[in-house]
């Protein structure tokens, strides 16, 4: 595979300097993909995240490189060897013992119903994201996911097909609107709400929630209230004889086939019309807008409740890096981020006061960096790289370590970098967010 070679050769440069190295660097890892069937996320967490956390100064690594140390004789899964270079074989400047950076969706339970499947991403399985929490889900034409309700407000991002949400506010009134691949909805804690895919072959998205030990599976379900509710209760609050509550269900539902539903304007009218329409809008086409920036290395989309102002806790990006350019070196001064990799093949370094981890990251993977943790994202692959980063946040904020540095004395920074005043003067000084390669 081409991206492959790719990653492979972003870490032959790191390491130029050390002679010998290629016969040599084999060293035994665990597949992200073949870890599908063993199904022990303590073992992907912490044998794969955490191979380049062990204390290590740079002149330790070359040396065991040059000296063979690093070579393993016994069993090793090549494949994913291939596809894990940066975590396998840390550059030397990777140092110290740092939390997890990386899970993956391919690693997880998945949970298939009738009408479509689950399975998520929670502190659980990645410690470290405290604050937030992942779920993708597939549902089939005209599928629920059933009438519900949770304790974590609700982001979503569109990947495939056609979906109807629906929202009640506490006033009574309601929102139903159509999403299509690269929109994305916000639901409110406690606001009861569905999702059904439509024609003409459903749906998948993927769910964020702010809360790290937040599941799909322990949401308030409609038919798990109506089913631990005594019938003479019920027979009361809707008015009906409890013969006619016969047929309730007597399971929970959570997703299940159904028709596909009528035209948006005949639902809209069956509510009620506009006397009980939403004055909110729930719903917001991201991948449609214009980007936030653009540069010869790619786009960045910020959606947070500057642009979307019902998304009041959550705040997304999109990113598009083109191959070869690098999500500038930079930090976020009040939130962690929760990554996730659509498409392409990147490597990422998060370094913070306890050392510096990189990782690799493809397709369905999940990256994570602490809040104030210095990063970078580079494409290291031959297609285009796009990746969310989700805050659990209503505002977007991130300082850029180029930018820093153009705003501080140019002798300031002599001192400290031994960069003379022309090299400084040729760092950007704009916050460009995406960079050429």
């Amino acid at each position: 595979m081409s991206e492959s070679r790719d990653a492979n050769a972003a870490v032959e440069n790191d390491h130029r300097t050390i002679e010998g190295q290629e016969s040599k660097l084999k060293v035994q890892d665990f597949s992200r993909r073949t870890f599908l069937g063993v199904g022990s996320a303590g073992i992907a967490t912490v044998a794969l995240a955490s191979l380049a956390a062990n204390a290590q100064e740079r002149s330790d690594i070359e040396k065991g490189i040059h000296d063979h140390s690093a070579s393993n004789p016994g069993p090793e899964n090549k494949p994913l060897l291939d596809e894990n270079p940066n975590s396998n074989l840390p550059p030397p400047t990777d140092s110290g013992n740092l939390e997890p950076v990386w899970y993956s969706f391919d690693l997880t339970h998945k949970r298939v119903q009738e009408g479509g499947w689950t399975n998520e991403v929670t502190q659980k399985v990645l410690p470290s994201s405290k604050d937030i929490a992942g779920v993708r889900m597939r549902l089939t034409a005209g599928s629920f996911r059933e009438l519900h309700w949770h304790t974590a407000d609700e982001w979503a991002f569109m990947l495939y097909g056609n979906a109807r949400v629906s929202v009640l506010n506490p006033d009574g009134t309601v929102f139903l609107g159509d999403v299509g691949k690269g929109d994305l909805w916000y639901f409110p804690a406690g606001f009861p709400h569905s999702i059904q895919g439509l024609g003409p072959d459903g749906c998948e998205f993927l769910l964020i929630f702010n809360q790290g030990t937040f599941s799909e599976d322990n949401t308030f379900l409609l038919s798990d209230w109506v089913r631990h509710t005594p019938p003479s209760v019920l027979s009361k609050n809707f008015g009906l004889p409890e013969s006619a509550l016969k047929s309730l269900p007597n399971k929970n539902l959570y997703i299940f086939p159904a028709n596909l539903p009528a035209s948006l304007a005949q639902d809209k009218a069956a509510v009620g019309g506009r006397g009980v329409e939403s004055p909110y809008q729930y719903t917001f086409r991201m991948e449609a807008m214009a980007p936030t920036k653009q540069t010869k290395g790619g786009e960045v989309r910020i959606v947070d409740s500057h642009t979307f102002t019902a998304a009041k806790n959550i705040a997304g990006v999109l990113i598009k890096i083109k191959p070869g350019g690098l999500r500038e070196l930079h930090w976020h001064p009040h939130d962690s981020e929760w990554q996730y990799y659509i498409t392409g093949k990147a490597r990422m370094t998060v370094f913070t006061n306890e050392g510096a981890h990189t990782m690799d990251f493809n397709a369905n993977d999940v990256g994570f960096v602490p809040a104030v943790a210095g990063h970078y994202v580079e494409n290291i692959g031959d297609t285009d790289l796009l990746v969310l980063e989700m805050f659990a946040a209503s505002e977007f904020s991130e300082i850029s370590l180029n930018n820093w540095i153009r705003h501080l004395p140019p002798e300031m920074v002599t001192s400290h970098l031994n960069l003379n005043a022309d090299a400084v003067s040729k760092i950007p000084s704009q916050v460009l967010d995406v960079l050429p390669g």
